[in-house]
């Protein structure tokens, strides 16, 4: 299998390639910071990375791509990159959390501590995109719910969650202070971001999970949406 992975959720502007093909899996990624730069950086980086790998876009078998929560002008570049690409290459779709991509980047970076990680974005009006993610079988998976709320209200959800080491992880260290958690944080990453590679490497596993979908129905997720509806909806 063949699955290509992009990711603009943040300033940096990245794409992968994953190939199965010889019995084992390797990840091929370009990585770049470019900040308002993703319209003209995307594409070529995805020509670049198949042309250096020797792989056409027709050898593909599937693109994953970074669905959110993130940027929202990010979002909307990588999706439109990803389904002009799909449909012209007549190719499914898997959508990967950028805080699960995140979450999975400093699992894969190897520079962390065992347990549980934070996964954090800064969301901007004074707001914080954040979930609770814990290593299962080599992969970041989520525990609860991803959510956007106040940095005063970033906290461990579970007893479950409570207990272990906790590093927290991404642009989310712009408001460590004010967060109640962030007095159980044993290590701050705030250089951290998510990338390509673990798109890819996420997506994989959904896909053979049977997650894939088609260009058309690829929606990105910017939880503020659905924050605002959720609200919405309790007002009557």
């Amino acid at each position: 299998m063949k699955l290509l992975a992009l990711d603009c959720s943040t300033e940096a502007c990245s794409v992968a390639l994953l190939d199965d093909s010889s019995g084992n899996i390797s990840i091929d990624e370009i990585f770049e910071l470019a900040p308002r730069q993703h319209t003209q950086r995307i594409l070529p980086l995805v020509e670049q990375l198949l042309s250096d790998s020797h792989v056409s876009l027709n050898e593909l078998d599937a693109i994953a791509y970074g669905r959110g929560p993130g940027s929202f002008t990010g979002l909307r570049i990588c999706l439109g990159a990803v389904q002009g690409l799909a449909y012209g290459a007549e190719l499914p779709v898997v959508g990967v959390s950028t805080l699960a991509a995140q979450a999975q980047a400093a699992l894969d970076d190897g520079k962390g501590i065992d347990g549980l990680i934070l996964s954090t974005l800064d969301a901007r009006m004074d707001e914080v995109y954040w979930g609770v993610f814990q290593l299962q079988h080599g992969m970041a998976k989520l525990l609860g719910s991803e959510r956007l709320t106040a940095p005063e209200q970033v906290e461990l959800q579970t007893t479950a969650e409570a207990e272990g080491d906790l590093m927290a992880i991404g642009s989310g260290f712009n408001y460590a202070s004010r967060m109640p958690v962030n007095q159980r944080v044993d290590l701050w990453r705030g250089d951290l971001l998510p990338t390509a590679s673990a798109v890819a490497k996420l997506g994989y596993v959904d896909f053979n999970n049977g997650a894939a979908q088609s260009a058309a129905e690829a929606r990105p997720v910017y939880l503020r949406d659905e924050v605002a509806w959720k609200k919405q909806t309790q007002q009557g």
